[in-house]
Formats: C-alpha cells, structure tokens, sequence
C-alpha cells in the first residue's frame, strides 16, 4: 500500500478491544438490565416511541453466545461532520461481522443518509477495507447531512434494504444522527420490516456525553491534535514575548473542547460559553476580562500571551442574543430588499439605527465595523444571521485593543498590544485517530454487530469505563430514546437527543477554575507535543484531561 511510514505501520495496529468481547465471538453472553425512561417528557417520548421506548439496558460478558444464527447483511452510514477513528468503527463492525460467518455481507452507503436513500453503496471486502484501519477521515465511503425524518424517506429506505436482503443499519454520527436512528428504528419495527438500526456516538465537540456515554468518538484526538498546535503557539509567545495570540477552537453549542485545550495547555485565558451565559456577561465584561490579563501580565513586562476562544461563545452573551433576534426582525421579508438596495454602509448603518432598540444599538456600536457588515451581509436561506461566520477570535481581540486605549488614555495601562489570530478545527476532523480512538472506536464497530446479531435495535453501541486501560473497558448498549428530551425545532415539537453542556459544578470546569486566575498572570504554559502512537502507556494511550478529571482520577 502507498503511504507515508507512519500511514503504514498504523494499518499493522491491531485496536485493544475490551476484555468481554476479546473472548471469541462465540464466548460472548448478554446480561440484561433494568428497563430505561428517557430524560424528560417520558410520556411524549414513549408515544412518539411505543415500539422503541422502556427497552433494557445491556451488557455484555463472558459466556455461551445463544443468538440465533442466521445470515447478516448490514449497512453502514457515515452522518454528519467528520471525526478522527469513523473508519476504525467501520472495520470494528466489518471483522466482527465476518468472525461471526465469513458470508455475512457489510455494504456501505456512501455520502452519508443520502446514500441509503438513493441506493449508492458499496460492497466492502478485505483489500478495500484493509486501506482505511487505524486511518483519520470520512473519505472511506464519505459523509453527508441530509436527515432520515419523513415518512417518504423512511417507506424509500425501507425498500432499499429489502432490495439488498438488509437486516440491520448502522449509523454513525452525532446527537442528530443518533435521533434520526431512533425514529428510522422506530419505523422499521411499527412495519414490521425485519430491520434492525443501531447508533454509534460520534462529534469532536464532546456535546453527545451523558451518565451512559462517557466520550464522544473523536474528541480526544482533535483535542490533542489542537492542544499539540496550541502548545506550539504558546511556545512561540513565549519566545518572541510580543504577540497575544487569540485561538479559536470549534464548539458551536458547547465549550468541551476549549475546556480540554485549556486543561492540555494552561493558556492565560479560555472563555467558557456556558459560564458567559450562566453569568450573563456583556461583551464589554468580557473585553475587560482579558484586558486585566493582559494590564497585568504587562506590568511585570510580558507583552505577549494566549487566549482560547470557544467558536460558538458570542451566542451565549445575552445582549448578543436580542441583538441577532432584532436584526432577523429589521430584514425580515421585503424590508431586507430595502435594505440591500441602499447605496453605501452609511446609509445602511442609519437604517439599522433606526430599527434596533438602544439597547442593542449600543451593543451593535461597538463592534468593530467588519464584523458590524458581515452580521447584514452573511446571510442563511431563512434570511437569518449566520452567527457561526462570526470571527469571535477578531471581535474580542478588537474590543480589548479599545479597552486598552482607553485605559493607556487614563494612565493605568503601558504595555504593548499586538494580537495575532488562529482557528482551529478543520486541523483536528481527520487527524490520525490517537490510540484511545482507534482502540475506541474499533470496539463501537465491534460492539454494534454483537447488538445486531442478538437482535436489538433502536440502541446505542455503548463503551464505557473509558478511563481505565480497555481490557477493563466495558461493552454493551442502551436504547437511544433514553437519552431523549422534547424540544421545540422550526415552530414544532420534536425529539432530539439532550445535549451536553458543559457543567460548571462539574470537576473538569471546577479545576480550570481553581487555577485560572494564576494562568491569566504567569506564563505556567505546557506542551502536550504531537500525539504518540509507540511507547509506554501512560504517554501512548493517555485519555482527555477532561475524561480524567470526571472519573477523579
């Protein structure tokens, strides 16, 4: 195979599974456990769900196999935004299916949820396969993010896999993906077609976690990946000693991973979103936040510094918040036309001062001008502001370059002030998968068959006990409903996984926490290096700061 040294000797590593599924296929029992509810809204969720819902949780263990023996022909669906170790849950499902009958079939359907519906697929076998183990990104059979929530749809899949002889589907994917899993298992079962689904938890942005999902595939290695260049800049900082470097990190709904990059690298500022919301913090706050640290950090002559920026935070700022909401209003319908049809910013900006609020108007005023343009350029096709095109990392260097002036003006600041820019996040989808994912990922894979071959559906592949080396890891499933709330999407009631936030009782923020106030003053910066395949465990097989400080350990 062609490829670079390290591509080769990572398609020789052979994933640790854990302990109960490394007994041979035949050795591998079920032990039942106690009927689930989901979340919240128990009674909607089970209407919604009747053929699904109050299904047990399952584990499995040593012990004589008792499914029935029958041939699989299972398909496999890649959904959403990529992620390091997709591939490895692929091969995971494709060798267990194949040691359990060497004539079970696994066809993959390319270019995510579309490819079940419009019957592309490939068929996979061990020359193709063997090209895609241990290796980062999508590309074995690509992605995609069309949705599996019509009925149409789902009449359309249905036919599909009766066409192939399919009996189970496996989806791959995020808390939207696994939600759309749910429902199409849900259809099969009320149509009695003979198909099983089962999920696989999938996003770097570590927001698909709960007490049963202990990690989200993927989020370890973009966030080493991250904090390995986040060290690098820290370095740097600290050797020029003349730029503050503003890093943004992805996390649209959720600040997990400026968190764990926080936790990997001890920069002098990381904003967490769900505390800006929890305190209800203005923009200025936050400008004054990171102006102190870098007053103080001057003050003992140190110019220079880092400061992580979750992608998603200028939506949890309140005032932001009424801000977008005024302005979808002011260019709603035929007054957008208007709008655009004014000759010059000027004209434009009287416009807008004219329809905000002065509340928000004052909020709209200090903005920089570019991000004040792109907030009425940059728009979706519901005529929304695309909050997610905003340059956070640019909008909070540029309110604390004014705070700086003003105060210079006063006479309390002297220092240097020269920011540089970075964002983070398509450098981590596709990284080489860390030994953690690659191991991890390949025991979903492996583990989703053992749930299709003893005849559950509707559930989620479920590794847990992540924390200790994976022969103590445990393996087993949960129905996905459990996992479920209402939520109210595009003017209707609809159920959707729970996402995870990060929790600011939680030990991971409550250590960040602790230390932060002497990080935003010293340079007590580390250096994670680049992610280690070879050599002893505790440096090879490492699990998240985060992972580690939820479990004390």
């Amino acid at each position: 195979m062609n490829g670079s040294p390290l591509q080769k000797v990572r398609y020789e590593y052979l994933p640790k599974l854990p302990g109960m599924l490394r007994n041979g296929i035949s050795e591998i029992s079920v032990k039942v456990g106690n009927p689930t509810q989901s979340v919240a809204d128990q009674d909607k969720i089970k209407d919604l769900f009747p053929n699904t819902y109050g299904k047990e949780e399952i584990t499995f263990e040593k012990g004589k196999n008792t499914s029935a023996a029958k041939k699989q022909v299972v398909g496999v669906i890649l959904s959403g935004g990529q992620a390091p170790g997709g591939h490895n849950v692929v091969c995971g499902l494709y060798d267990a299916l194949k040691a359990t009958d060497k004539d079970n079939v696994l066809l993959g359907f390319k270019n995510g949820p579309s490819g079940l519906l419009e019957d592309d697929h490939i068929v996979f076998d061990d020359a193709y396969i063997n090209k895609f183990r241990n290796t980062g990104g999508f590309d074995i059979i690509g992605s995609g993010r069309t949705k599996l929530e019509t009925e149409e749809q789902f009449a359309v899949a249905a036919e599909v896999c009766r066409k192939h002889g399919i009996t189970a589907v496996v989806i791959i994917g995020g808390d939207d993906s696994n939600t759309n899993a749910a429902v199409l298992a849900e259809y099969f079962a009320a149509h009695n077609t003979g198909v099983q689904v089962i999920g696989c938890p999938k996003t770097i942005d570590g927001d698909l976690k709960n007490e049963d999902i202990e990690c989200s595939f993927g989020f370890d290695t973009a966030t080493k990946t991250y904090s390995e260049l986040i060290g690098n800049i820290e370095r740097d900082a600290n050797s020029a000693k003349k730029y503050w470097h503003f890093v943004k990190v992805m996390g649209r709904s959720a600040s997990h991973v400026a968190l764990e990059c926080a936790l990997e690298t001890q920069p002098n500022i990381c904003l967490i979103s769900e505390e800006v919301a929890a305190k209800k913090m203005s923009l200025s706050q936050i400008a004054d936040y990171i102006a102190d640290s870098v007053e103080k950090r001057a003050a003992k002559g140190m110019n220079f510094g880092v400061a992580i920026i979750p992608e998603g935070v200028v939506e949890f700022v309140p005032e932001f918040s009424v801000l977008i909401k005024e302005i979808n209003e002011l260019l709603a319908g035929s007054k957008a036309d208007a709008f655009n049809a004014l000759p010059n910013w000027k004209e434009k900006y009287a416009f807008i001062e004219k329809g905000l609020s002065a509340e928000s108007m004052a909020v709209f005023a200090i903005l920089p001008e570019g991000i004040q343009q792109q907030l009425f350029l940059e728009r979706d096709p519901h005529g929304n502001v695309q909050v997610s095109l905003i340059e956070s990392e640019k909008l909070f260097s540029a309110l604390v370059k004014d705070k700086l002036a003003a105060r210079k003006k006063a006479g309390t600041y002297k220092g240097k002030f020269s920011p540089l820019h970075h964002f983070f996040g398509y450098e981590g989808r596709c990284a080489f998968p860390s030994n953690f994912d690659a191991d991890y990922c390949y025991s979903l894979g492996y583990n989703a068959f053992m749930l299709i071959q003893y005849g559950y559906t509707g559930y989620l592949s479920k590794v847990s006990n992540l924390s200790k080396p994976a022969d103590e890891w445990v393996a087993g499933g949960m129905p996905i409903t459990k996992m479920m709330n209402i939520e109210r999407r595009h003017g209707e009631d609809k159920p959707v996984i729970r996402k995870a936030l990060v929790e600011l009782d939680g030990k991971p923020f409550k250590y960040f926490e602790e230390h932060r106030d002497g990080w935003a003053v010293e340079t007590d910066y580390t250096y994670p290096g680049a992610i280690q395949y070879f050599g002893p465990s505790e440096v090879c097989d490492i699990t998240t700061r985060t992972l580690a400080l939820e479990k004390g350990e």
